[in-house]
């Protein structure tokens, strides 16, 4: 399907409300990463405190931390189908407000969790509980969060809107290893491990309070406002949209799994298999994301200008043929720590190209009112399988066979499937209307 499902509906307002919407959707997707990005750079510590009883393997541990963290992942298409039918319905605006407080409350809970020394085994599944709610709360975030930037965007600018979504990915990512690595720098291992760890999740309650405040003050989008003046609103059958929605997927799953891949399995990969110290993963994750944050909003910009498809083709490609060589880079001792970085900084700047027009790429195949459901659901689909995924697909794989090329293999094949679906993306530039 290369031309959106019948009429998008998009239309553009008042300058100042297209700003209002785009930070007020933008906090929440930084937030929502803010978290993921942290929960991936402590994996090997939450592994410690939550998943490994006396006389555990550390392996194992790490295993069923990103099984839980993977849990999360397939919780999103849920709340993806659940917030999105209501934001359809109800409007954009009361359901973004009501996903940023279940996203603030159950990462905040994390943050005082007992651990297994003090519950037993009552801690993991407590854990896992705010996981899924977190899933349910993610899975309702991108949908809206996209519906509103780009339904607010002005003519000819869906794409710079859009990546606002992905480069508030890349903020928060950057936010959670920041954080992650003052922590690891101010403080010693043994207090990291013991109450540090927790610093991060509790700052989401402030974070979270702020987003809430630009939330109330949003307005509705003037798509959905002149929907709702309809007496009865044309939806496309189900069947168009279902295929609409694993089309999607299918040309943003080289994004996920790459980009999870790269930006925040990337840690524990380095430390497990590479030797690295926990301060070292980090500021190689540091530089992979300073490279995908650098790219996200040219990208957007661009694929406004030539179109959505060579835009991401380019990204998708570049990671199909450059992913193995990168991550044997990584792996030699020879080259020095300068050329290291920079190819971690590479790998996170291709997977930006994809990032930066996947947004407003996903909102115009789907008419508006089924727009927050649909773009979500294959959002939510796509990262459900290859990002919530990929750390226990590479660590498991890794465990079974010895390679330790398995990211680099993910990476390359998810993203040579993703140029096949992308192919089938309209060649046109995309300006304006629909």
């Amino acid at each position: 399907m290369g031309a959106p499902v019948h009429g998008s509906g998009l239309r553009t307002d008042r300058p100042e409300r297209s700003r209002r919407a785009l930070v007020a959707g933008s906090v929440g997707n930084f937030i929502e990463w803010y978290e993921f990005g942290v929960y991936g750079y402590f994996a090997t510590v939450i592994a410690a405190r939550f998943f490994t009883p006396e006389g555990g393997s550390e392996v194992e541990a790490l295993v069923k931390t990103y099984a839980s963290f993977a849990l999360a992942f397939f919780f999103r298409p849920v709340g993806a189908a659940l917030f999105g039918r209501l934001g359809d319905r109800v409007g954009r605006r009361p359901v973004l407000i009501m996903v940023i407080v279940l996203m603030t409350a159950a990462t905040t809970l994390i943050g005082v969790l007992p651990t297994y020394d003090t519950v037993g085994a009552l801690a993991p599944w407590l854990l896992t509980l705010l996981r899924v709610l977190q899933g349910l709360s993610a899975g309702g975030e991108f949908g809206g969060a996209v519906s509103v930037m780009t339904e607010f965007a002005p003519p000819g600018r869906r794409g710079l809107y859009g990546s606002w979504q992905s480069f508030t990915v890349a903020l928060g990512l950057l936010g959670g290893a920041g954080v992650a690595a003052l922590l690891a720098t101010v403080l010693s291992e043994g207090q990291l491990g013991d109450w540090g760890w927790r610093l991060p999740f509790l700052l989401t309650l402030p974070m979270g309070l702020g987003a809430l405040w630009l939330r109330l003050r949003l307005d509705e989008t003037p798509s959905f406002e002149s929907l709702r003046e309809e007496p009865l609103p044309e939806r496309p059958p189900g069947r168009e949209v279902a295929k609409a929605i694993a089309l999607g997927a299918g040309r943003i799953m080289g994004w996920a799994a790459a980009g999870y891949t790269f930006l925040v399995v990337l840690p524990s990969y380095l430390q497990s298999s590479l030797n690295a110290t926990f301060q070292q993963a980090l500021v190689a994750t540091v530089l992979a994301n300073l490279g995908f944050a650098a790219t996200i909003i040219p990208a957007g910009l661009l694929s406004d200008r030539i179109g959505r498809r060579p835009v991401m083709l380019t990204g998708a490609l570049l990671v199909t043929v450059l992913a193995v060589p990168l991550l044997n880079l990584l792996q030699n001792t020879g080259p020095s720590n300068a050329v290291k970085g920079g190819a971690v900084f590479v790998a996170g700047a291709v997977v930006g190209l994809m990032a930066g027009p996947g947004p407003a790429m996903l909102s115009e195949m789907f008419p508006t009112s089924v727009r927050y459901t649909g773009l979500g659901l294959a959002y939510a689909l796509s990262n459900a399988v290859f990002s919530g995924c990929a750390g226990l697909i590479i660590t498991e794989t890794i465990k079974r066979t010895g390679s330790v090329d398995i990211p680099a293999y993910y990476a390359a094949v998810t993203c040579a499937v993703s140029v096949l679906a992308l192919l089938t993306l309209r060649k046109e530039p995309v300006q304006g209307g629909s």
